[in-house]
């Protein structure tokens, strides 16, 4: 991706006005997109306000996936005003399932380098859950993933480094962090430059905290945990795209309470688990469904120590749900 040799301003700061049409960019990068107006940040970091016109949304005219953050555009001016008049092919996309009954795509963010997990020991206390949905959603992508463990401050001795260890095995590489007493910073952030990185966690880990270390002089919400609940206060509302430094973006998302994979069925499932995938093909059977049946390639793995017990477990009930959501 072209990005600019100019830090762009605070996200704060609204968006710039182009006073002369002669001066408007060609394309630019999607920073944000609220009810279906879009923020754009050019190469050289200006910011721009811009409509996306009828042709190019969605049903019913909603701006939906059409347009999103991350998304290269192409721009016009027309009555006044900046028009997107295409968008180019994405590289890739980071969904998951919409929120509500209906089985709708939600497209959070594209033409990613990595996604960055951010997860805390404590407080909220760490959920395998949350990031093995992740991590599927990110191989069955094709996005590399790393996992920042927050709080390190409030975790048990030797915590942090046995979730990294589990985690490495499953070929994602973890980051030991603390927001509060700022350590871990400088690693992650030499993993984020020449990147466009996107931050998810669930609300109250402290992924704006860590973003806003990463990105000194940024507006960003850094949110707390509810005293009653132990449940994170969601900050962010919009996926939001910033430039601290030339090379690095870094794309904020709103604080989740639950993640629900996209493209992925039960059938499948064994293919996003790297760990798992590995020893797939060894089984006496074709049809084995790693339970009970003898001659199991993934229980012999299991039992060597070369799968993970916790990961198999994660593996089995998320394939049971997805199992549920199929019937």
């Amino acid at each position: 991706m072209a990005l600019s040799e100019r830090v762009a301003p605070p996200a704060s700061e609204p968006a710039e006005p182009v006073m002369d049409p002669a001066a408007l960019p060609a394309v630019a990068t999607v920073s944000r997109v609220d009810f279906g107006a879009i923020v754009l940040m050019t190469d050289s970091g200006q910011r721009l306000d811009a409509s996306v016109p009828a042709r190019l949304r969605g049903a019913k005219k909603a701006l939906g996936n059409a347009v999103v953050v991350g998304d290269r555009v192409h721009l016009a001016w027309e009555s006044e005003r900046i028009v997107v008049q295409a968008v180019e092919p994405r590289q890739n996309a980071f969904s998951r399932r919409a929120a509500g009954e209906r089985e709708v795509e939600q497209v959070v963010a594209v033409n990613l380098d990595q996604v960055v997990i951010v997860a805390s020991m404590r407080q909220p206390d760490l959920k395998h859950g949350f990031v093995d949905r992740v991590l599927v959603q990110c191989e069955h992508a094709g996005i590399p993933a790393r996992i920042a463990f927050n709080k390190l401050d409030l975790a048990e001795p030797g915590e942090v480094e046995t979730a990294i260890e589990d985690y490495a095995a499953a070929g994602a590489v973890g980051h030991a962090m603390s927001a509060a007493l700022d350590r871990g910073i400088d690693v992650l952030l030499e993993q984020c430059r020449g990147r466009r990185s996107l931050f998810v966690g669930h609300s109250g880990v402290g992924k704006s905290s860590i973003l806003s270390r990463l990105a000194p002089g940024h507006e960003l919400l850094a949110g707390d945990v509810n005293a009653v609940t132990g449940k994170g206060r969601h900050t962010t509302t919009a996926a939001l795209l910033i430039r601290p430094e030339p090379g690095m973006e870094l794309i904020d998302t709103p604080g989740v309470r639950a993640f629900a994979l996209w493209g992925v069925d039960a059938d499948s499932l064994q293919d996003y688990y790297p760990d798992i995938r590995a020893h797939l093909g060894h089984c006496r059977f074709g049809d084995c469904r790693h339970d009970r049946e003898p001659g199991c390639g993934l229980r012999a793995a299991l039992e060597s120590g070369e799968i993970r017990e916790r990961r198999f477990a994660s593996f089995q009930k998320l394939r049971a749900e997805l199992e549920g959501e199929d019937s």
